[in-house]
């Protein structure tokens, strides 16, 4: 059976042309060798990295807790200069409202200023960015939501300096326009993954490695803002990139690090920082649970977050 299914994996992949098309955005474009540019690493622009974490905490069919941690770092070249953290809880219930369940939410900071509100969180649980299939969305879907404004509005209120966001500048929740209406010109961001293909079903990054120019750094325009790069001669990764052309040069010089090679290092500080830990996650969990007012709880809580719970005491 095993090899079998590997048969079918290499002929699959044996299948994809080696002239192929990008679907992006609805168009199709052609993949060209004139559209890679070299890129070389120079200059110290002070740069402030994004990225979100977030934790459940608790899970009923009802209601749902979540916890969200933002966190920016910022370099000057590669030095890291200053730091920032913003935290909060999100308590998100469900309601009736115009004839439908809607999802409202309640913002509780912890740390730093939120710059956004809970009413714009406000959603119907049948939104199409946020629901799966015909199931009505699950409501830990707002959470991500609320990460999601969160990091926005972070990278917004550095005014007028250079801001990398992990991820894309794309909108895919409801309100979210709102959000990235209010970025500069100078805030730009790098997608570890992506959902584009080509026109043959090959992963774009994938193709543009193998055709791509050899031991070295490059960039490949799509569109637009929007390339795909290799920040790394030797990196085995490809990223979507979009915004200003004139940061990568930069990016290059922060991404030689063997933890992830190829990949900005002030983007793994943002990871590691915002980053909500197993064990950090089960602290806050026992925070509320095992307080004895807080018993009725309990009886909400979905059987696998009891479960998840239990595990984590042994």
């Amino acid at each position: 059976m095993l090899k079998e299914i590997t048969k079918k994996i290499k002929q699959t992949i044996d299948s994809y042309s080696t002239t192929d098309q990008l679907v992006f955005q609805n168009q199709v474009i052609p993949i060209q060798q004139g559209y890679f540019t070299s890129l070389v690493g120079n200059g110290v622009k002070k740069i402030t990295f994004i990225d979100g974490g977030q934790a459940e905490i608790l899970s009923a069919a009802n209601f749902c807790l979540g916890f969200v941690r933002l966190a920016a770092a910022t370099y000057q070249g590669i030095t890291l200069i200053d730091q920032k953290i913003i935290e909060f809880y999100v308590f998100v219930k469900a309601v009736y409202h115009a004839n439908e369940i809607y999802y409202q939410s309640t913002l509780f900071p912890v740390t730093g200023k939120l710059l956004f509100s809970a009413e714009d969180l406000f959603i119907s649980s049948h939104d199409s960015t946020i629901k799966n299939g015909t199931e009505r969305a699950a409501l830990q879907k707002v959470v991500g939501m609320a990460r999601r404004f969160g990091e926005l509005t972070l990278a917004a209120s550095f005014d007028n300096e250079i801001v990398v966001l992990d991820g894309t500048l794309d909108a895919t929740y409801k309100n979210e326009n709102k959000f990235l209406s209010l970025l500069s010109e100078q805030v730009s961001a790098l997608a570890k993954s992506s959902s584009l293909f080509t026109i043959s079903g090959n992963s774009p990054m994938i193709f543009l490695n193998k055709i791509g120019p050899e031991n070295e750094c490059w960039s490949y325009f799509v569109t637009g803002k929007t390339y795909f790069v290799k920040l790394h001669p030797i990196a085995k990764h490809i990223f979507r990139f979009t915004g200003r052309k004139d940061v990568l040069s930069s990016l290059v010089k922060l991404s030689s690090d063997a933890v992830f090679l190829g990949y900005p290092y002030g983007l793994i500080v943002a990871d590691k920082l915002a980053r909500v830990s197993n064990a950090e996650k089960s602290s806050l969990q026992m925070q509320f649970l095992l307080k004895e007012e807080n018993k009725d709880i309990v009886s909400y809580l979905s059987t696998q977050n009891v479960h998840d719970i239990l595990d984590r005491l042994g």
